[in-house]
């Protein structure tokens, strides 16, 4: 569920309703007078999804005449990667399309991508290696190649309700005490346990690797350490998640994943039911279309001791079939698309958050207060671990065997031995 929602709010963003004239111009391929190319490029989403490309598309075929793009979506995103890999596999495949960061390491140890390092760093590249922060790459680069450009992000935050926090008798501002080097899992725990005495919820998680991974930082934990899954043994990281699993058990924490939809996360922190919600700049768009935005503010997740760590960032990546028919062509619409100028047009009033330095003022447009957060999480974050990511479905498997334990559906030790034995059977 969460990997929909993070990634349809990052394709969402991608609505290009305004031309890429800073990205284009120079010697695109099938310039006036060579014939036209078609090129064709995939990615996930709903119709209405889609035609939020209509303006991209129409802007860039206007700016580049002799290619035309063929978008070839696929609704769901559970289907979509299956088929695009089946397609890679028979050599049918779109020239460009989009990878979930959940995918991205199937698809590059298969070698089924072309290797960009060496054109986003040639003299037609409108988007260079470095202008891309290191740990959003994530899978997408292995032994010092490229094969996938973040086209956006979405870092994950932690949401506070003011108005919440108040009516649960807390006086202290999250932002105000990360900025004071004070931000530490200790106080937010305390402040969910208040939150619950107050008859609220705490937080709010998606049941993803973003929150997870993020309250196993807070602890100290590591959750891949040398290339194992250390999640369940590392000392640290095991009382994370037996902190989870018994705030998920008293009511303290709420699944996303399994509330209610007349009853959703949306609507109960829309509702002042919870003290926190983790998400990303998506989260803007319901709290406009329902809520007081004065009441909201977010703040990076805690550390153990009060110093800013690394956040986890969702991320998607565009990447080119090795076996691309319009090479020349995929890589200029690949690199405008992701360029900055690109980003600043696409981004601009959406939910995401740019991938490539300088288009940072789409997201410092005033609101939320602390908005540099979302920057300096993607700045320092990551990217789903690399030896995760490396195995197709493991990500989804243990989603599946923490939402067991979250759920009641199986105790703590047995649910901990369990995910080690799936995660060791799907890593050899």
């Amino acid at each position: 569920m969460k990997r929909a929602i993070a990634l349809l709010a990052l394709m969402a963003t991608t609505a290009a309703t305004a031309a890429c004239s800073g990205s284009g111009g120079g010697a695109a391929p099938g310039a006036a007078g060579d014939d036209q190319v078609v090129l064709r490029w995939s990615t996930w989403g709903t119709a209405d999804d889609i035609k939020l490309y209509d303006g991209f598309t129409r802007d860039f075929e206007k700016r580049h005449p002799n290619i035309k793009l063929k978008l070839e979506s696929v609704s769901d995103y559970a289907d979509y990667h299956p088929k695009l890999f089946t397609q890679l596999t028979s050599k049918t495949a779109p020239d460009v399309f989009f990878v979930g960061d959940d995918n991205i390491g199937k698809f590059v140890s298969s070698g089924v991508l072309t290797p960009l390092e060496g054109l986003l760093a040639g003299p037609d590249s409108k988007s260079r290696p470095e202008d891309f922060f290191e740990g959003i790459y994530g899978g997408a680069k292995k032994d010092g190649r490229i094969y996938g450009v973040p086209n956006d992000t979405n870092p994950e935050v932690l949401w506070f309700d003011k108005k919440a926090l108040k009516e649960a008798g807390i006086g202290e501002n999250p932002a105000d005490l990360y900025a004071a080097g004070q931000w530490t899992m200790d106080k937010y725990l305390d402040m969910n346990a208040r939150l619950k005495a107050a008859g609220k919820a705490g937080s709010i998680f998606w049941n993803w690797y973003g929150s997870t991974y993020s309250v196993i930082n807070g602890f100290g934990g590591k959750v891949w350490d040398g290339g194992r899954f250390v999640a369940t043994t590392d000392a640290n990281a095991r009382k994370a998640l037996q902190t989870l699993a018994k705030g998920y058990l008293d009511k303290t924490f709420l699944s996303a994943d399994v509330l209610p939809e007349s009853n959703s996360a949306s609507t109960r922190f829309l509702k002042h039911d919870a003290g926190f919600y983790a998400g990303g700049r998506w989260v803007i768009d319901s709290l406009r279309k329902g809520g007081e935005l004065d009441d909201y503010d977010i703040v990076p997740f805690p550390s153990p001791d009060g110093k800013p760590m690394p956040g986890a960032v969702a991320a998607s990546y565009m990447a080119i079939n090795k076996d691309a028919k319009n090479a020349k062509a995929a890589f200029t619409f690949l690199t405008e698309f992701v360029s900055k100028e690109g980003q600043l047009l696409r981004l601009k009033g959406g939910g995401a958050v740019p991938s490539i330095k300088g288009a940072e003022q789409v997201v410092l447009d005033g609101y939320p207060q602390h908005a540099q957060t979302f920057l300096d999480v993607r700045d320092t974050g990551f990217a789903n671990y690399p030896d995760e990511v490396a195995v197709p479905g493991l990500t989804a498997a243990i989603n599946d065997e923490l939402l067991k334990v979250w759920t009641g559906k199986v105790p703590f030790d047995r649910g901990m031995t369990e995910l080690q034995k799936t995660v060791d059977g799907m890593t050899g």
